[in-house]
């Protein structure tokens, strides 16, 4: 059974750029980041149930680190904390790396 839900936490900086990573698959989640205009909007679709207050324990710490207002989907097939982490991560900096013209 699927669980869903949304959360929504406060901002401070932009990103102008779109990023996904990361795959659904055993023990993995993908994770699909785009700017938004004020604030953070999560919603994450889980194939484990019940452990919502992980992962608002998770995004919350995640962006007071980070308080950058985007939008997130997020597709988790079991995913751990960590790896939660590390994908937020790898999203925020696809979204924030600036390109080179060659």
């Amino acid at each position: 059974m699927l669980e869903r839900f949304t959360m929504e936490l406060p901002a401070q900086q932009s990103v102008t750029r779109r990023s996904h990573v990361g795959v659904v698959a055993s023990g993995d989640l993908e994770v699909l980041l785009e700017p938004a205009d004020t604030q953070v909007e999560v919603d994450v679709v889980t194939n484990v149930a019940g452990h919502r207050k992980t992962w608002e324990a998770v995004l919350a710490r995640f962006f007071a680190q980070h308080p950058v207002a985007v939008r997130l989907e997020i597709r988790d097939h079991g995913a751990t904390p960590g790896v939660v982490w590390l994908r937020l991560e790898q999203a925020l900096e696809q979204a924030t790396q600036v390109e080179v013209q060659a």
